[in-house]
């Protein structure tokens, strides 16, 4: 066993990248060829480019990738009980920060994790803030008077046409969030974005560019409002769009469909089929190959060819088709009315074609005017707080139709939403989940910015969005899971709050302690073991937390059991990460945790816990390893040992 020191970073996406391979990044694809620079700076080594090549640049772009790839440093992630709901049992997240670090520090728990994500981020219309992402904490006090930081140390600024580098300070703050949120992505996960005309050239650039052109699925256009008159140029913009990248190509979407209709007859028993037009809409210059006269081997009538609408079949591959019976000709069937040949397709084709997607459709761009306007989000919040208390918000039908096209099949995965403002995002998962019994779940990150004085939500005593967003989903949980009855016993409509801090560890041990004062942990005062290791006015579960962080593939949500037949300061997650924050280590409590079933994937001991008896580490070490062994019927190495 090769026990090893936590690593104070969460995560360090250069180094990662590295291990990943070149071919996961499309941005080093320009005009065909890779670009070696490009791909340095992925790899964590930024050079600025002085080779002309088809690309968006900006002034900021290569500090904006290096942003992307720093590590965390410093910080985590408190968990907040007294703001949670349901905490024991739920399975959704509100974190409050700045959304880049936010994105950093989940990198490890859900790095291929997320089904969907959705943002709508500033627009950039001049009016809008958007994010400073280097500060200097010493002027925090001053930042936060003049309005231009949040109380949790978050920067924000308003970006201003007027400003020099108006569309490179939007770029650079979209550009580094963009690029993390694509880790999070599943294989088969997709990222919509929300923009307006301001900045959505810019966008598909970027977006091309990290999800690669391939990648691209679609841009919808969703319309926000009934026509204005008082407009420039006398024309009213009524539309928004809603940019669609798909992680890679095992992207689908779909909805629910129409039963097909399939035939029943007597020369095809047991094969039901139906018909398609045989025509396409591609002319004989474009398909000279199915430019040909069908002829009716039957009767020798003739069906001659459309020079602008060709056959979907060549001329060669007709006796095929024919020889298969997929070609219907009229009067085949006294109930088809049809004029010209049609294209014969059996129900063992679709099914095979579909697989779990059989009775499913394609989704067009053309959104239902069912998803609403703007004017339908503002009524979504006055139900629920009885004034608009909100400006601007989507409507709540309009994340549904996405969330329910990517995932009508399943009804489940992670759903991301990292600007999420009112926490529509929310409020439609759950509402999609009692409408059809599906079990998504959602994560919403938003920074906690303060409200406007004159603002109706500071009026209604809500200091900031993030204030605001997590009542939104307290009273929209309780209203869906009234208005749907016993059909939502088992709805999810809880979440744990966590809010970005300071790191709650000494990861650099001073040697003779903090000295003499004395602060808490745990309503107990703090030993001088735990003023070494720990910062003031931290608790057991804040430092586990932030250990679960650097683990891989467990979620914040997974639940933690405090092991108290081991000791009062034993903590498992979700059966696989045993934190053991006690400080003195005994061969009782080797023995209690080597004998934990199912076995832990990995345990983790305070270094201090030992002492300065190396002696003593390597016998406990090796004292342990032998009992996992034995509990373990002598299989093969199944978990790991950190020190903290």
């Amino acid at each position: 066993m090769e026990p090893q020191k936590i690593s104070s970073a969460v995560s360090e996406p250069a180094s990662e990248n590295l291990q990943r391979l070149a071919a996961l990044f499309p941005s080093i694809m320009k005009d065909g060829q890779v670009d070696f620079e490009a791909l340095k700076a992925e790899l964590g080594t930024f050079e600025e480019v002085d080779k002309e090549r088809y690309e968006l640049t900006w002034a900021g772009k290569q500090a904006a990738k290096k942003t992307a790839a720093e590590g965390v440093y410093g910080r985590t992630l408190k968990y907040v009980p007294e703001d949670s709901k349901n905490p024991d049992t739920t399975e959704n997240l509100y974190i409050e920060g700045d959304n880049l670090e936010v994105l950093k520090l989940l990198q490890n728990s859900y790095m291929g994790k997320i089904k969907m994500i959705y943002i709508d981020p500033p627009y950039n219309t001049g009016n809008d803030f958007i994010y400073k992402d280097k500060f200097s904490v010493s002027e925090s006090e001053s930042a936060i008077a003049e309005g231009d930081m949040s109380e949790g140390g978050e920067r924000y600024t308003l970006n201003s046409k007027s400003t020099g580098k108006y569309h490179a300070n939007w770029l650079s703050m979209l550009y580094p969030r963009l690029r993390l949120s694509k880790n999070l992505l599943r294989d088969d996960g997709i990222i919509l974005v929300s923009i307006d005309d301001n900045e959505v050239h810019n966008l598909r650039k970027i977006m091309d560019e990290i999800f690669g052109e391939d990648n691209f699925v679609a841009i919808f256009p969703w319309r926000k409002r009934t026509a204005k008159s008082d407009v420039p140029f006398g024309i009213s913009q009524d539309y928004e769009w809603i940019a669609a990248y798909a992680k890679s190509d095992r992207f689908i979407a779909c909805i629910e469909g129409g039963t097909r209709r399939y035939y029943e007859t007597d020369d095809l028993p047991n094969r039901p089929w139906r018909i398609h037009d045989l025509t396409t809409q591609r002319s004989a210059g474009e398909r000279p190959n199915s430019f040909f006269d069908i002829v009716n081997p039957k009767n020798g009538k003739i069906y001659p060819a459309n020079p602008n609408s060709v056959w979907r079949i060549t001329k060669d591959s007709f006796s095929q088709y024919y020889e298969e019976n997929r070609i219907v000709f009229p009067g085949d069937y006294d109930f088809l009315n049809i004029t010209k040949p049609v294209l014969r397709y059996f129900k063992e084709d679709d099914m095979k074609k579909a697989g779990d997607r059989f009775g499913y459709v394609p989704v067009s761009t053309n959104l239902p005017e069912d998803v609403g306007m703007t004017q339908n989000g503002t009524r979504d919040i006055a139900s629920l707080f009885e004034n608009r208390i909100f400006t601007f918000p989507k409507p709540v039908t309009l994340i549904q139709f996405f969330v329910k096209i990517v995932s009508a099949i399943e009804k489940e995965g992670i759903i991301l939403d990292f600007f999420s403002g009112s926490a529509t995002t929310a409020h439609a998962v759950m509402q999609i989940n009692a409408e059809d019994g599906g079990n998504r779940k959602f994560i919403m990150v938003q920074l906690p910015e303060k409200c406007p004085t004159d603002s109706e939500a500071a009026k209604a005593g809500y200091k900031t969005i993030a204030d605001l967003g997590k009542e939104r989903i307290r009273r929209a949980g309780e209203k869906i899971k009234e208005e749907t009855g016993d059909n939502a016993k088992n709805l999810d409509i809880g979440f744990k709050v966590f809010k970005t801090a300071d790191t709650n560890v000494r990861w650099i041990a001073e040697e003779n302690g903090m000295g003499a004062s004395q602060t808490q942990l745990d309503g107990s005062t703090l030993s001088a073991k735990d003023r070494r290791d720990f910062m003031p006015d931290v608790t057991d579960i804040d430092v586990a937390y932030e250990i679960l962080l650097r683990q891989y593939d467990i979620p914040l949500s997974a639940p933690m059991e405090t092991l108290s037949d081991i000791g009062e300061r034993t903590y498992c997650f979700a059966d696989a990460v045993v934190v053991c924050l006690e400080e003195e280590l005994t061969a009782e409590i080797i023995d209690k945790i080597a004998a934990i079933e199912p076995m832990p994937h990995k345990v983790v001991f305070r270094d201090s816990a030992f002492g300065r008896d190396i002696n003593l580490k390597l016998n406990t070490m090796q004292r342990f390893d032998a009992m996992m062994k034995k509990h373990g019927d002598k299989t093969k190495q199944a978990y790991t040992v950190e020190f903290l």
